[in-house]
């Protein structure tokens, strides 16, 4: 037997370990059975250079609960070690088996899966074990060796019986963390983070048949094949499918459409992400892509290797090239980073732009359903919006779908204005805006329905790049208004009356909220209209979802747009006293509620009045 002091560079890096490098008691569970893995598959790679002469047969990891003596046992059947090794690579804590392993075989070793930093990883069972045992025999002919630790630099180390190639790891549960004791902790964790390791993890077993035909067998509790790891053209739609529910057992719709990433130069990357159906909300849909590193759980926060309007997808990314710090806990700054990230955002776009094409009658249906992550894409990544523009669409109200080209094209005869400008109009709210959508379409017009939250930032992204070219409200003005022809409506009021009809109006109307504009409509037209002024409302929008802070204080204003070829101008004029004020907040009153700003004691007060006026 030997003894002796741990060669760390501080005098006791157990205290680091457990304040520090680890900020997650329970990832010990995740580096002992990824070291587990490692040793296996650095096995199976000498068998299948011919390095050694073992059998590597079908081996697999074993976790083992001993509640009665509170001991946590991790299994394996890899390499195992030598005395010499188990001095190397436990003790000097500053080597790391791996990258040596790396180094020795880089060239036929580049795609076994090999995780690394052994030395570090498996000091993190100390912040759940007052006391560390390691049993291992290694596959070279040598004797088994046992090292004993109780968290300070002191060690043992003595030569032990163990006859079956492996190591066995066998924590003493320390009295702070006895929940890792307990079974369903254990499968959650092994859930959580092993869940897709390439080598079968046991963990107890289960009963398979009825009857007689009942049998006791192993519980593997991992895939080590998942969906990622295998070639596209392998898989099926059904095995996207069902690789989904895997991923989310709890998410019971369909994922409409999936991307499979597959890349080995300038950088190693598999993965599947999902497009899922989206609520209107943008926060929500967070956190929903994991992030693996050799089939290794790390976290499902991929900020920074997946592009910020893609982290409302699902799915998986796997790389052994994303630079994680040594608990593997946070991303670190690098360039292949950008390089990810890059490539994520193309590959999304061909692949969605391969969909438009090769089915655009599906992708049509599903629109709505990933439209907010597309047009979040547009505003965020310059080169998501380069490819955007021959598969994003923009619908209209009549379920038409339009590419901008396209649109263009459809609507420029009857939407250019007398300036050459061509004028898109749009509405948030289909019903809120009817009576507005209506007189667009009687004038033959096409109407987008645009009802995103980042419309307002969209908007104007596509007219700062398109010359001549801007979006309207259909509710922000008169109709006539909005697409201004040479045609003049010639007012049946003369320029006095008018002016005195003005000055009667801006009396009654409150000014804090209404700017009165008398017009020479059509005399079908509204006889008041409330209408919004397209800049105004637009910015207050924009604040809203993150566009500054600049117009966020200014109080809501409204057009109050008057139709002097209407009945009821004339009336007004013809009428004096509180008549007349009667007439007009009666108008006013009908004006807000079609647009659904009559409310409270207002409303309250304009419904009484109108039952009192029925006889």
């Amino acid at each position: 037997m030997t003894s002796g002091k741990i060669n760390v560079t501080v005098e006791n890096i157990f205290p680091l370990i457990k304040k520090f490098l680890y900020s997650d008691h329970e990832i010990f569970l995740r580096e002992l059975v990824s070291n587990a893995t490692d040793a296996t598959l650095k096995l199976k790679h000498l068998c299948s250079i011919g390095e050694t002469n073992v059998e590597y047969g079908n081996p697999k990891i074993e976790v083992r609960i001993d509640k009665e003596n509170k001991k946590l046992h991790i299994i394996d059947q890899g390499l195992g070690m030598t005395a010499e090794e188990v001095e190397k690579y436990i003790n000097q804590v500053a080597f790391s088996g791996a990258e040596e392993f790396l180094e020795k075989y880089k060239d036929s070793a580049k795609d076994s899966g090999i995780i690394g930093h052994f030395g570090l990883g498996f000091y993190s069972a100390f912040m759940v074990a007052d006391k560390v045992e390691i049993i291992t025999k290694s596959y070279k002919e040598a004797p088994a060796a046992h090292w004993t630790c109780d968290g300070s630099p002191e060690f043992t180390l003595e030569v032990s019986d163990k006859t079956d190639r492996g190591t066995e790891i066998i924590l003493h549960i320390a009295e702070d963390s006895l929940e890792f004791l307990e079974e369903y902790k254990i499968n959650e964790l092994l859930t959580k983070y092993n869940k897709f390791m390439p080598v079968p993890i046991k963990f107890g077993t289960k009963t398979e048949g009825e009857g007689d035909e009942k049998v006791e067998v192993d519980n593997i509790i991992n895939n080590p094949n998942p969906a990622w790891t295998k070639q596209p053209s392998d898989l099926t739609d059904e095995d996207y499918k069902k690789f989904y529910h895997e991923l989310y057992p709890m998410q019971f719709e369909e994922p409409l459409f999936n991307i499979h990433l597959n890349v080995d130069y300038p950088f190693n990357l598999t993965g599947i992400l999902y497009f899922p159906k989206l609520s209107g909300d943008l926060q929500l849909q967070k956190d929903k892509i994991q992030l693996y590193q050799n089939q290794v759980f790390v976290t499902d926060n991929v900020e920074g290797i997946v592009p910020e309007f893609l982290t409302m997808l699902k799915g998986v990314i796997d790389s052994p090239d994303i630079p994680l710090n040594v608990s593997r806990s946070y991303l670190q700054a690098d360039g292949n980073v950008k390089k990810i990230s890059n490539y994520i955002t193309r590959k999304v776009a061909d692949k969605l732009k391969s969909l438009f094409n090769e089915n655009r009658e599906d992708f049509q249906q599903k629109w709505n359903d990933v439209k907010m992550v597309l047009e979040y894409g547009m505003l965020s990544e310059p080169k998501f919006y380069e490819k955007a523009g021959s598969f994003v669409l923009y619908p209209t109200t009549e379920d038409k779908f339009y590419t901008l080209e396209e649109l263009k094209v459809a609507l420029k005869d009857k939407q250019t204005d007398k300036d050459g400008k061509l004028i898109v109009l749009y509405t948030s709210n289909k019903e809120a805006q009817h009576s507005y959508i209506e007189q667009a379409k009687a004038k033959g017009y096409e109407v987008l329905l645009l009802d995103s939250p980042i419309v307002s930032h969209l908007i104007q992204k596509l007219e700062m790049d398109n010359e001549n070219l801007s979006f309207v409200r259909v509710d922000a003005d008169h109709i006539d208004n909005l697409i201004k022809k040479d045609e003049n409506t010639i007012s049946i009021l003369s320029e006095d009356e008018q002016t005195k009809l003005k000055e009667v109006l801006e009396n009654i109307v409150p000014k804090a909220t209404y700017t009165v504009q008398t017009e020479a409509l059509d005399s079908h037209a509204a006889p008041f209209m409330i209408t919004q002024p397209e800049f105004m409302r637009r910015m207050k929008e924009m604040q809203a979802t993150g566009g500054g802070g600049m117009f966020g204080n200014f109080p809501e204003m409204y057009n109050l747009v008057v139709n002097t070829n209407s009945e009821l101008a004339t009336s007004i004029l013809q009428t004096e006293g509180e008549k007349q004020t009667a007439l007009i907040n009666q108008a006013l009153d009908l004006a807000k509620l079609s647009q659904g700003l009559l409310k409270g004691e207002a409303l309250t007060s304009f419904i009484k009045r109108n039952f009192e006026n029925i006889k």
